[in-house]
Formats: structure tokens, sequence, C-alpha cells
């Protein structure tokens, strides 16, 4: 896998030509919307299962559950305490995604806790957080990270150490904004 798509469209995930899709969004998770998703997707799907807004019992749950719904990967967020990752890895076979932000993430922490691969989402630092964490971990650990807006910003992520892109891709209403601008034109 070379590209994941970072969206809860469906309608986006269907038309996309990514090689997996990596859905975590800024609300508490739930199985519905998770359950849709794995439905419509053609491609594996990555799930997130909280860890800044929603924690504990409920993460553990709902990672089980997506499991079960053949999910490809569950996803934490960057706030979560090791003994939560820990819990979750325990608990299902699916690779287990633990989310680093910035240089404060325990990310040695998070590995050794079960998570079997990172994914850096460091604002404009996150080139950088990868060559780090590169130089911590060898090549042994999968890093996702963000690749940034254009096409060279990503070219550096992947060089310094990114084995997978994530990618956001332009908003619903803004493609069909264009798609009706071509419209116009035509008559």
């Amino acid at each position: 896998m070379k590209s994941l798509l970072f969206s809860p469209d469906v309608a986006l995930i269907r038309n996309s030509n990514a090689h997996a899709v990596m859905s975590v969004y800024p609300f508490t998770p739930q199985m519905a919307i998770n359950q849709s998703l794995i439905n419509v997707s053609s491609v594996p799907v990555f799930t997130g299962e909280g860890g800044g807004t929603t924690s504990g019992e409920r993460s553990i749950q709902l990672a089980f559950q997506s499991e079960q719904a053949r999910v490809f990967g569950v996803v934490v967020n960057s706030p979560m305490e090791n003994e939560l990752i820990r819990q979750i890895a325990q608990v299902v076979d699916v690779p287990v995604v633990a989310t680093v932000s910035s240089e404060h993430d325990d990310d040695i922490g998070k590995l050794n806790a079960g998570a079997n691969m990172l994914n850096v989402s460091g604002g404009a630092r996150t080139a950088q957080l990868v060559a780090e964490i590169r130089q911590q971990v060898g090549d042994v650990v999968p890093i996702i990270a963000t690749g940034g807006p254009t096409g060279p910003s990503i070219l550096e992520t992947l060089e310094v150490g990114a084995n997978t892109i994530t990618y956001n891709p332009p908003a619903s209403a803004d493609i069909f904004a264009e798609l009706m601008a071509k419209y116009r034109k035509k008559k």
C-alpha cells in the first residue's frame, strides 16, 4: 500500500483510486459509521477507535467490533495511553496503528505496548518526525504519514522513511462546484 485516502466520505471512498482508506474523524467513533465505510469500500479500510475524546473500554470494544466487521487495521489517536493500546492489541488480531503527532509522543512505548504500525501526523513537521522515528526504529516498523498538500512535500516524507502516504481529498462540495462550473459553461 502506497496511498491511503483519509476520509469518512463514502462517495469519495467509493470513487477513489487509493490503495486503502483511513477513516479517522473528530467525533466519537461509532460502529455504524465504521460498518458503512467497510461496506462501501472496495479496498482495505483502517478505522479510528478513539484515543482523544473517546477512550477506555469503549475504544477496546470498538476495536473488537471493527475487527469482526473485517476492518484491515484499527487506528488509535496520539493521546491514547500505552496501557490502553496494550489492551486493544490483546483483543484484536488486525494491525494496531498508533498515531504520533509530535516529538512528545512516546512512539517506542506505543510499539512496545503492541502497536504494529505508526501513523505520523505532525503537520508541517511530519517529514522531520518520520526521519527521527525511522532512525529510532530502523526499517522494521511500517510508517504511514500525512504527506502534505504538495508533490514535493509528499516526496520528502517518502524519502525520509514513510512507507505509505495518507491523502486528504478535496471536499465533495469543492468537486461538485468545479463540475457545476464546467456544466454552466457548456450552456
